[in-house]
């Protein structure tokens, strides 16, 4: 130790020397102790003052941190505060007899601002025992709550259930049915789909339909035709005619062999009566309809292997839908179908189930079916796609709520009930199948009950806080 002290006033004697040789080159002259004092100043100034104020912000900083960490890993309790400010008033002087009442605990102080007796409607978070005060959030006044008894029963007064435009409605009995949600396109009906071509060849002659999408009659002009064999044809019936003896075969023969070659009855006979051999011969529509296919133009020679002209009847339509794998046992033909339309979907379309296809397709594992619907004002445009609804097997007389009223939360399904007299208390319910605005309860409620379909969700809400509260509470 000795030694340490000797080292640091030598180090401490060469530094005043060397300062007072940089700073004040005239310093000797001054006296030894006057030199010391201004030298031990200046050093306190620049060393000593920085050093103190250092150390001195340091150790504050490091008791603040380590005052933090102690106050988050050991909170006190209600109880211990209240001892502390005891202590504090005692030291003070201010006793006010604090040492003559009770410590809480914290379930006991919670129990003691847990028990409001004014609550908003709205907002059922915001309690207080002021009568006058008002919501803070929507600014309505506040309503008496009552104790039920129950945790899980809000009761509410008659004007709070008109502000919140609660709605009832009472459990019923109906029937159900298996509702199949799927998506389809509209098809040409088949069945009423024809297709024109000629049985023999030829060129086209006077075309009377010229583009696809024109709206024909039954009977109405298509095309004429120039055809040799039909020529040839015309010419040896009207001979047969002439060299008629009263046998008859050979004029069968050759009319027969016309109505072959697509003529019809009637033009055989204005042929007969005329015996004017045609060199175009006129083919009329089968059916009323619109042109979907036109394959031909004027002077096209064609074969009859050719299809020229399709008519398709648009009264009633097609529409194929895919039905999952796991749906395919609940479909079967002549059930009831709705269809509706993206760009008008408040009309609703009824039909039935056509057909039901035997495979099944590999890639999307569903089953294809056909639905009919009438379309005699022709809304529905073949490739349009349509939502589809299937209803399948029919459940009846069974217990019902509307949609709106039915609580989903997790796994659990709950409805809001009311026990008259302007209480309410949820019940967890089964549901079972759903069918438009309907959903089947299996369990929880009983016919005639009523329910809230209205509102719910703040009624529900309320008996939440109040089973909270009477948990926190110990209750």
């Amino acid at each position: 130790m000795d030694r340490f002290a000797k080292t640091l006033h030598y180090n401490f004697w060469l530094g005043l020397n060397w300062f007072e040789q940089v700073f004040f080159p005239g310093a000797r002259q001054i006296s030894v102790a006057v030199r010391r004092q201004v030298m031990l100043a200046v050093l306190m100034l620049t060393v000593g003052v920085p050093v103190n104020l250092y150390i001195f912000y340091g150790a504050t900083e490091k008791q603040a941190i380590a005052a933090d960490q102690h106050s988050m890993s050991e909170p006190m309790l209600l109880s211990e505060m209240d001892a502390g400010s005891k202590l504090g008033n005692e030291e003070s002087g201010h006793t006010d007899n604090l040492t003559d009442a009770p410590q809480q605990s914290a379930v006991e102080h919670a129990q003691s601002h847990s028990d409001p007796n004014y609550v908003c409607p709205m907002h059922p978070e915001i309690v207080t025992k002021d009568p006058e005060a008002t919501c803070p959030i929507c600014g309505m006044d506040l309503v008496p709550l009552e104790n039920t008894g129950d945790a899980d029963i809000v009761s509410l007064a008659p004007t709070v259930i008109n502000a919140l435009g609660v709605r009832l409605e009472k459990v019923k009995r109906r029937t159900m049915y298996r509702r199949i949600d799927s998506v389809g396109y509209i098809a040409y009906n088949d069945n009423n789909l024809r297709t024109v071509s000629l049985r023999t060849d030829g060129w086209i002659e006077k075309l009377a339909v010229k583009t696809v999408g024109e709206r024909v009659k039954k009977g109405d002009l298509l095309f004429e035709v120039y055809s040799p064999k039909l020529v040839n044809a015309q010419e040896e019936y009207v001979q047969a005619l002439e060299l008629d003896n009263g046998d008859g075969m050979l004029i069968d023969a050759s009319r027969e062999r016309l109505r072959v070659l697509g003529v019809s009855d009637a033009q055989l006979n204005a042929l007969r009566d005329s015996r004017d051999v045609q060199q175009r011969i006129s083919i009329f529509a089968p059916q009323d309809g619109v042109i979907t296919k036109l394959n031909t133009s004027e002077g096209e020679f064609v074969l009859p292997s050719k299809a020229i002209i399709s008519i398709a009847d648009l009264n009633n339509v097609w529409l194929m839908v895919d039905i999952f794998e796991s749906q395919v046992d609940w479909v079967k033909e002549g059930q009831m179908a709705e269809a509706a339309l993206p760009f008008m979907p408040e009309k609703i379309w009824e039909g039935e189930v056509e057909y039901i296809y035997p495979t099944l397709d590999p890639k999307t594992r569903s089953v294809k079916a056909r639905l009919r619907f009438d379309n005699s004002d022709e809304l529905l445009k073949p490739n349009m796609y349509a939502d589809i609804t299937i209803f399948a097997k029919p459940k009846r007389k069974v217990l019902t709520v509307p949609r709106e009223a039915v609580i989903r939360q997790g796994n659990q399904t709950r409805v809001i009930t009311h026990l008259g007299e302007g209480r309410f208390k949820p019940v967890i319910v089964h549901a079972g199948i759903e069918s438009q605005d309907k959903i089947e309860i299996v369990g929880g409620l009983e016919e005639d009950q009523e329910v809230v379909v209205s509102s719910q969700f703040l009624i529900d809400s309320e008996s939440s806080m109040r089973a909270a509260l009477m948990r926190l509470a110990g209750g």
